[in-house]
């Protein structure tokens, strides 16, 4: 008995051929879909890699697969391929259970970094985006652009030598600026300095430096080092680390007659009858945000008091200028003072 019916026929017919028309139509057919995706995943776990073998090099540290596969987040197969494929292209070289950097994956390496410190620089300098999320969106940008588009980048920003942690942004050939300073956690009392550097990784110690509400640019004096604390004065306060987190802060030693740390405070310390002239804003204030308070008159030069304390912490009210301008404490802190007598 024939049992052949044509609307069935027609249907599966048209059923088949859409699944094959959203599987392989050009380009955004689910199979191009994961392909590309997968091609993607390759490109940033090769990259990551090659990032990750430069900076563990340069302090003396050789890796290997499997450190590999422990610290990235990416599936083991696909890291095992990415070495293979990055040996095969001439970008590293596999001794006994180690992985070193050739010449080509080096440069590859400084590419990557360079676009991801140029991205931290941009969302510092032309974002809101708080500072504790610099590094993660970095992270995924820096995968983004080709060699032109980083130059671009580049020049819009006035080809930055640093990053906004002090990290030098290695140039298009690949030359960095050398960090001149030593870790905040080796030296002795009475060490006059400025912090030149501040080390976003490893996150949870990073993490600890900005609950401290700790700024690159400034001032510091140390008052105590030993095994279990060290303690600086710094625009007013006195802050007190960890050594492993004091290790994360680069300073660059002052004479102790070039300035006179004990005079500089910020604006968040002044307290009610207090008056003090404007020394300038910290480096820790940028883009949109610094020009918004100069707009604001805290220029140089101006005498600036309290107007009115908020009774719930935040915001106080400022007098600058015969106006009152309310500023959060997180604003007021990158403002230093010099207060009057």
């Amino acid at each position: 008995m024939n049992t052949y019916n044509p609307l069935n026929a027609l249907l599966i017919f048209i059923a088949l051929s859409t699944l094959i028309y959203f599987l392989f139509r050009p380009t955004k057919g689910w199979f191009w879909i994961i392909k590309d995706n997968y091609r993607t995943n390759e490109k940033m776990v090769i990259e990551d890699i090659l990032k990750l073998l430069f900076h563990n090099e340069n302090s003396g540290k050789i890796l290997n697969t499997n450190n590999l596969t422990q610290i990235l987040n990416f599936n083991n197969t696909l890291i095992i391929k990415s070495i293979e494929k990055m040996t095969a292209n001439n970008f590293i070289l596999l001794d006994g259970e180690q992985l070193k950097l050739k010449p080509l994956g080096r440069e590859y390496a400084l590419r990557i970094i360079r676009m991801h410190r140029l991205w931290e620089k941009f969302l510092a300098e032309k974002t809101g985006y708080d500072k504790s999320e610099w590094h993660e969106r970095a992270e995924q940008k820096e995968h983004e652009l080709n060699a032109e588009e980083t130059n671009l980048l580049a020049s819009k920003l006035g080809n930055p030598l640093f990053d906004p942690h002090g990290d030098p942004i290695p140039s298009k050939t690949g030359k960095m600026a050398i960090i001149n300073g030593v870790a905040l956690s080796t030296l002795p009392i009475n060490t006059v300095g400025k912090i030149i550097h501040i080390e976003d990784e490893p996150e949870i110690i990073y993490k600890q430096i900005l609950a401290e509400n700790i700024h690159i640019g400034s001032h510091i004096r140390v008052t105590e080092n030993n095994n279990t604390r060290v303690s600086f004065f710094s625009e007013g306060e006195e802050f007190k680390l960890a050594p492993i987190v004091a290790g994360n802060l680069t300073i660059s030693i002052l004479k102790k007659d070039t300035i006179n740390e004990e005079n500089i405070a910020r604006l968040s310390n002044l307290k009610k009858g207090e008056k003090a002239t404007i020394i300038g804003i910290s480096k820790e204030s940028r883009g949109e945000n610094r020009r918004r308070l100069l707009d604001l008159g805290f220029v140089k030069g101006a005498t600036v008091s309290i107007d009115l304390l908020n009774p719930l912490g935040e915001p106080n009210a400022y007098l600058i200028k015969g106006t009152a301008i309310a500023l959060r404490n997180n604003q007021a802190s990158k403002i230093l003072i010099k207060k009057i007598n």
